[in-house]
């Protein structure tokens, strides 16, 4: 399936674990989802304080760091709002409590669209394919979030009694996954998605431009375009 073009232009709620996890995931869909009128909003679980492998630095400061580096990439996107639930980094959990913090930040924003990674360690020919544990908590947390907890008002009854009324969320968008169905045109944003990961300058390397461009245009080839993102997507009613 390639681009989905019939929905009408409203709310994309992401929900990553680290800063910089959006815009190497899909930084330039969402920056064509932008510019076709969406509104997107981000939410954060950590703020990435051990992005750094200086054993002496000052982990407070690196997360003031990797915050600003944030929202200055999402500008560069167009994105509406950046929100952090300040868990701690590498050591994320899909625990009840996350999924109470999800579901609300769900609930808030009632998003037609949401973006998630996938809660799945993948194994391939290749042997392990690297994907963070705190990827895959927060990807298994806002799954669970979005089913059943969201839609269901007598889960979290405080949130109920605070005002953030039940909803269900139509289109799940799943970033990293092994089996991918919906395939994104990027040809014209993914200069975009570039711009904002040089955003993220603690956290980038000396040639990461040529690698983001050769796998959006890797698998762009595979399906007839010049440049890529691909999805698994779940449908709900």
């Amino acid at each position: 399936m390639s681009d989905l073009s019939s929905t009408e232009p409203g709310t994309v709620l992401l929900i990553a674990a680290h800063p910089d996890d959006p815009e190497f995931g899909c930084g330039a869909t969402i920056a064509r989802w932008v510019q076709e009128g969406w509104r997107v909003v981000y939410v954060l679980c950590t703020r990435g304080e051990q992005g750094t492998h200086d054993v002496g630095a000052d982990l407070e400061a690196v997360k003031r760091t990797r915050e600003a580096e944030q929202r200055a990439a999402a500008a560069v996107l167009g994105v509406a709002e950046v929100r952090f639930l300040d868990y701690p980094d590498g050591l994320l959990e899909p625990t009840l409590a996350l999924r109470k913090d999800l579901t609300r930040e769900i609930r808030r924003y009632r998003p037609q669209r949401l973006i998630c990674q996938s809660p799945n360690r993948i194994l391939d020919s290749r042997g392990l394919r690297r994907n963070h544990p705190d990827h895959m908590a927060a990807g298994a947390a806002a799954l669970a979030a979005v089913y059943p907890t969201a839609s269901t008002p007598h889960l979290f009854p405080e949130l109920l009694a605070a005002g953030f009324a039940p909803w269900i969320v139509p289109e799940i968008y799943v970033t990293e996954s092994a089996d991918p169905d919906v395939i994104i045109d990027v040809s014209e944003t993914l200069d975009q998605k570039i711009a904002a990961l040089r955003c993220h300058a603690s956290q980038v390397r000396p040639g990461f431009e040529d690698r983001v461009r050769s796998w959006a245009r890797e698998l762009g080839e595979r399906h007839g375009l010049r440049a890529a993102e691909a999805f698994r997507l779940i449908r709900q009613e």
